[in-house]
């Protein structure tokens, strides 16, 4: 019987307690805004429903699953008003209700998947326009206007602002992969499996996955790096730093440190304090990018100048604070190789700064010494 039972919950990934928290606290919010909104509206016209039974759906995606295509803005702006307009023509046009709320349904269903706005709440609105009795049906078109539109505008609003202030970006979009300016793929997607295949196998699938398709070859990807990790030697990064590192402190000159780099025919300087702790990096793609060079001597640029001072940051001084990329990943001495790599393909980056606990520097790793050291550890096997 417990076998039999346990067959029936699906296969959830794990959600902390704090997510779930926060989730319940945005559908809280979301609802109870977008209830006091339609308040007003009653206070204009008190035939108008302030608020109705589907926004309690779409809060449970807006807020719980934010990343979902089923969730994203114009999935339930387009596919609310669409299925409203669908709902409001099938009760004009057919008199029998059921037969109404049959094909309201189905042309909803047909057009926002036609429309890319597929929202499962949607559907519960267009059997709303059907089945809403004679205030709704009294407000014809106006249905789709208010409360349909009004309702889903105030939720998605609160989503938006919710979401963003508490860690969850939204809209979801995928991370964009490191672009080097050439027809070559990202490191990450030079192995294992290419986009063509995932998309030729998902164009085989035909079905709808309720996930984004750059997430699900993100996952994909991830593990495919993890198999290869497991797979690998275990060397770690302490085996293979340098540890001798060159590095500049956040209030050395732009010259400075652009006369290290060339002396040492270094790429990257990693930026340390006056307790040798981590700050920043600072590379020659940030010389490039944020820097001019003026009678000889790197200055700060004016777009870089700009963004300091909409920043807040401090006043910008030609130093190596003004242009050095921060936060900047790390790795641990004990860190595995294999771990490494895989930052390396993810992040698009060249070196990695290597950290004890306490976030104080004892050496770098950079994509010469991994690929070495693999070919030292294949040579030895």
């Amino acid at each position: 019987m417990r076998r039999m039972l346990r067959r029936l919950l699906p296969e959830a990934t794990p959600v902390s307690p704090k997510e779930r928290l926060r989730a319940a606290i945005g559908a809280l919010a979301g609802i109870l805004v977008t209830g006091l909104l339609g308040s007003l509206a009653l206070k204009v016209d008190a035939t108008l429903p302030a608020l109705v039974a589907p926004m309690g759906a779409s809060a449970v995606l807006l807020f719980a699953v934010p990343s979902s295509p089923l969730a994203q803005p114009w999935s339930i702006l387009g596919g609310n008003t669409v299925a409203a307009l669908v709902g409001v023509t099938a009760a004009l046009l057919i008199t029998d209700p059921f037969l109404a709320s049959a094909v309201a349904i189905a042309v909803a269903i047909a057009a926002m998947m036609t429309l890319r706005c597929l929202h499962p709440p949607s559907g519960a609105i267009a059997l709303t326009a059907v089945l809403g009795g004679p205030t709704i049906h009294e407000l014809g078109y106006g249905f789709v206007i208010w409360p349909i539109a009004g309702n889903s505008l105030a939720l998605l609003l609160i989503a938006l602002a919710f979401n963003n202030l508490t860690g969850r970006r939204y809209p979801h979009a995928a991370k964009p992969a490191a672009d080097h300016g050439t027809t070559d793929p990202a490191s990450i997607q030079r192995i294992g499996f290419t986009s063509a295949d995932l998309d030729d196998v998902l164009k085989e699938y035909d079905e709808f996955l309720d996930i984004d398709r750059d997430d699900l070859e993100t996952i994909l990807r991830r593990t495919e790096l993890r198999s290869y990790r497991r797979r690998a030697g275990h060397l770690d990064c302490a085996s293979i730093m340098s540890r001798d590192v060159v590095a500049v402190a956040p209030d050395n000159s732009l010259k400075e440190a652009h006369d290290l780099m060339r002396a040492h025919h270094f790429k990257a300087l990693p930026v340390t304090n006056d307790r040798a702790e981590v700050v920043g990096i600072v590379t020659q793609t940030d010389f490039l990018d944020k820097a001019n060079w003026t009678r000889g001597r790197p200055k700060i640029g004016f777009a870089q100048r700009l963004r300091l001072v909409l920043s807040g940051a401090s006043a910008p001084n030609d130093t190596v604070k003004d242009i050095m990329t921060t936060p900047v990943k790390t790795v641990g001495p004990n860190t595995p190789i294999a771990d490494a790599i895989v930052i390396f393909a993810e992040e698009g980056l060249h070196y990695l700064p290597v950290t004890r606990e306490n976030n104080k520097l004892v050496g770098i790793l950079s994509q010469s010494d991994v690929l070495v050291a693999m070919l030292a550890d294949k040579a030895a096997a």
